[in-house]
């Protein structure tokens, strides 16, 4: 390289920065996003046979920054008609990682797991961190927020009403309580929802018919237990990706029943129109699986290199049907016994599988075997089940970091990875990369045991911290709170909001399993699609889990949409979290909450001595401070005020309840009901602390 220039740049590069250049956190984020699609793994695309996600024995270190640095349109890169030039900030930094010998390094997530020595505890590598940024730990929450906190991460539910709020919660109550809420059968239901998010779960088909699949829930109930039971994420993993070929079903066995696992395959969207091209339907299905596994399991975009070889991560367009070599010879079944959607192999007239040039499912290109890909350690075998064993194996780099960064997330609002589906290139790298690892060391150690994981995660004082920093100085060094200096607050997941209104109310019915439920909705949600004929389901049906709402792709239930649930089009691995007037205007108006809010004062005033400190316990988790107590004495009597002055007219907002009430009961259910819905919209109960 041609380094003559190296001692003045390094002199005028002084004040750039306080710390020293590092190229995975650093500089490979700016080549990722700004140079390698041009420059990068995509021979078809790549611009003067220049190469960039690798070190190259003939780079040219003086051309390269004279590139970057010049004014003349003609010779910058990136080109003036680039839609990303390079900052002047991203400049900056290329220029130091070429004065300090342009060192290129492997990229993180495609190394082998290390157990690093340096800590032993998530704490320690926390504290490490935040040590180095200048910064310290919050202090740890109070009692009735860790215990409202556990609550709603572990069983997705607020605590009941009489739960303690002392400020004595012990270590050893503490623990007992997370080991107690890890047992409890509603673990499943709050748990297995973050996977049917992945596994792009739903009750029909898509598309303008949008079929009933009337037994899609028993794939559904399947991952409910799994998590109840502790399955081992491997077996997991194997059960649904290669479960058929662990059968082993001999002459006679055809009708027992199976296991719904392979059922995640057929949770996608299905195209059963009339006139639909086969073969296309049948390519799109596949190509959906590989790149479902890949984003789920994998945490890559696999599906970039459909078309094309990727343009960011060492995936070729051969390597993409190599991989969906696997599944070309698959079918889809319904077990004899149960009717669960399921996925086998076939074993006659097997097809071979080849490149489909462009992505295009009529060109056909070379000849592929099954095989996964080139970047990353081989398998051997070719089967479905090898792919599966594959997946989770220790030699794998992969699974163990993506499964441990979803479950962190849940923790946190975000991984320790915040692009969970893009552990390439062109995603973020690890805020805490040596905890990532020991995290995947330790919970592939303790036989892939997502409850092992999850305790140890929640009995951390990391995850114990105030959501709220004394100081000040960690909102301005780390404003995101990428070092973890503070627990974050995280607004309500869209079926856990619903579920915490009919809980605190005394409505929600617990039943646990079985098929889906059909919640009343408005007239107008029908005016697009095929859909009509809507019947709400009967009696305390309709006050089941969220969970188990009927999800139809032409028919989203709108109260969960609104708070961000996703429609089941793709695996979603990461929900968003929006802040809209239209999600006021839910709480206050949307049927089940208005309903929940006249339950929830009926309860309060039949529970009492005290219903007004009554309903703040059930709907917060906690006793009222005296100054709030006092809010809520001055609002109780203006809102009697106006019950007694309207008259029957506001005696309407208790709906059904109010022929079951005498005159005076009514006007003080009918304050309480004005009251709940102040609660029930308040921040503290829609966020989780």
């Amino acid at each position: 390289m041609i380094m003559e220039w190296r001692v003045p740049l390094l002199l005028c590069l002084m004040s750039v920065g306080a710390h020293a250049v590092d190229f995975t956190r650093d500089v490979r984020p700016i080549l990722a996003s700004k140079c390698y699609a041009c420059h990068g793994p995509d021979e078809e695309s790549r611009e003067a046979d220049l190469r960039l996600d690798m070190p190259a024995k003939d780079f040219d270190t003086k051309t390269f920054l004279h590139r970057i640095i010049t004014t003349d349109p003609d010779d910058v890169m990136p080109p003036p008609k680039s839609p990303k030039p390079l900052t002047a900030a991203e400049k900056d930094v290329l220029r130091q990682w070429i004065a300090s010998g342009a060192n290129y390094e492997p990229h993180w997530a495609f190394q082998p797991i290390r157990n690093p020595k340096s800590h032993h505890d998530i704490d320690g590598f926390v504290r490490a961190e935040l040590t180095k940024h200048g910064l310290q730990s919050a202090p740890r929450a109070n009692a009735s927020t860790l215990i409202r906190r556990l609550y709603l991460d572990l069983i997705g539910l607020p605590p009941p009403s009489d739960t303690s709020d002392s400020s004595d919660l012990s270590d050893e109550s503490y623990a007992a309580l997370v080991d107690r809420l890890l047992a409890d059968p509603r673990f499943g239901e709050r748990w297995g929802r973050h996977w049917l998010d992945m596994a792009r779960y739903a009750d029909s088909n898509g598309f303008l018919g949008d079929g009933l699949r009337p037994n899609a829930y028993r794939y559904r109930d399947w991952v409910i237990q799994a998590f109840n039971n502790d399955m081992p994420y491997d077996e997991f993993t194997i059960s649904q990706i290669a479960g058929d070929l662990l059968d082993n079903r001999e002459p006679g066995t055809e009708n027992r029943e199976l296991s719904p696992g392979t059922g995640f395959h057929r949770n996608a969207a299905l195209n059963t129109e009339a006139g639909v091209d086969k073969e296309e339907a049948r390519y799109q299905n596949l190509v959906d699986r590989v790149n479902t596994i890949g984003r789920v399991w994998m945490g890559l975009t696999i599906g970039c290199a459909q078309c094309h070889t990727h343009k960011y991560d060492p995936i070729t367009i051969r390597d993409y049907y190599s991989f969906y070599a696997f599944f070309d010879n698959t079918e889809d079944r319904d077990d004899a016994k149960t009717k669960a959607p399921l996925l086998a192999e076939v074993s006659k007239d097997r097809r071979q599988t080849y490149v489909h040039l462009a992505g295009d499912y009529t060109r056909r290109g070379p000849d592929v075997m099954p095989a996964t890909l080139s970047a990353l350690p081989a398998q051997a075998g070719n089967t479905r089940l090898e792919l599966a064993k594959w997946l989770v194996s220790p030699q794998n780099p992969l699974t163990a970091r993506v499964a441990v960064n979803h479950i962190w997330s849940k923790f946190f609002g975000h991984g320790l990875v915040r692009t969970p589906d893009d552990f390439g290139t062109s995603g973020e790298a690890p805020s805490h990369p040596e905890l990532l690892d020991w995290l995947a060391t330790d919970f592939m150690r303790n036989g892939w045991s997502r409850k092992q994981l999850i305790k140890r995660i929640v009995m951390s004082e990391t995850y114990r911290q105030a959501s709220h920093h004394p100081s000040d100085r960690s909102d301005q060094t780390d404003p995101l709170n990428r070092m973890l200096s503070r627990q974050n607050r995280i607004r309500l997941d869209a079926e856990i909001l619903r579920d915490s209104a009919l809980a605190v109310s005394g409505l929600l019915k617990p039943n646990i399993g079985g098929p889906s439920f059909r919640p009343p909705l408005p007239e107008d949600v029908f005016d697009v699609g095929r859909s009509s004929n809507w019947q709400a389901s009967p009696g305390d049906e309709i006050y089941r889990r969220s969970l188990y709402i009927i999800t139809l792709r032409s028919v989203l239930y709108p109260t969960l949409t609104t708070f961000d649930a996703p429609d089941a089009a793709d695996a979603c691995v990461r929900r968003e979290r929006s802040n809209t007037p239209l999600q006021a205007l839910t709480m206050m108006n949307d049927g089940v909450f208005v309903e929940a809010a006249q339950s929830l004062a009926l309860r309060a005033m039949h529970e009492g001595p005290n219903p007004l400190e009554k309903l703040f316990r059930l709907v917060l988790s906690r006793s009222p401070r005296a100054e709030e107590l006092a809010r809520l004495q001055t609002f109780h009597a203006e809102q009697k005020a106006r019950v007694m002055k309207s008259g029957p007219a506001a005696l309407q907002v208790l709906g059904a309840h109010q022929n079951a009430l005498s005159p005076a009961q009514a006007t003080e259910a009918a304050t309480f009901v004005a009251m709940a819905r102040v609660l029930l919209n308040l921040d503290e109960f829609i966020n989780r602390e």
